[in-house]
């Protein structure tokens, strides 16, 4: 008798770790949202909308509107957005078990130190730059008189501020994921 049936790989599935708390879920969710307003003003800044910069900022987006400024600006959004999302995956299902769709990995289990350890340097770099924004990388990017300044700098640091949260909120959710993860039966 001949099998009708299509031969399908068993998806390994994570039953050993136990789910991520709602907290921490929230706090991944958290985490994409850090890189969105950032992201807008940046594609907004690329397309040569003006954001309130002057002098060489004004001329140089301007200049290149939208040419590469705009190709930059949109690449810079978009990988800063993907790496946030990456943040999801600690707390969800795919990242313990790599989605089938995905070539040569899919269908795979994710060995635990390989999403943890690019999560905890990744964490501590944006933390850092975080802190260095605020201990004074602002005060000397506001003091340039080609940045923007009054509404519209205010408009740059409420976009941009949300960025402090990414570092520690990614830190939260690693650590979460190497406790649940790394946890011994």
């Amino acid at each position: 008798m001949i099998d009708t049936k299509p031969s399908v790989r068993p998806i390994p599935v994570a039953d050993d770790v136990p789910p991520a708390r709602r907290w921490v879920e929230r706090a991944a969710e958290a985490a994409v949202w850090t890189t969105v307003p950032s992201g807008l003003w940046r594609i907004a800044f690329g397309f040569g909308v003006p954001v309130g910069a002057s002098g060489e900022m004004a001329k140089f987006a301007g200049d290149h509107h939208p040419g590469w400024g705009a190709v930059y600006a949109v690449v810079l959004s978009a990988l800063a957005e993907t790496l946030a999302f990456l943040t999801v995956g600690l707390v969800r299902p795919w990242g313990r078990v790599t989605p089938r769709w995905l070539p040569l990995i899919g269908g795979r289990r994710v060995r635990p130190l390989a999403a943890i350890v690019p999560a905890a340097v990744g964490s501590a770099i944006l933390t850092f730059l975080g802190l260095a924004s605020l201990c004074g990388g602002w005060a000397s990017a506001m003091s340039n008189p080609d940045s923007p300044h009054g509404f519209a700098g205010l408009v740059m640091t409420l976009c941009y501020l949300p960025l402090i949260a990414w570092g520690p909120l990614v830190a939260v959710v690693t650590i979460d994921y190497a406790r649940r993860t790394l946890r011994r039966r």
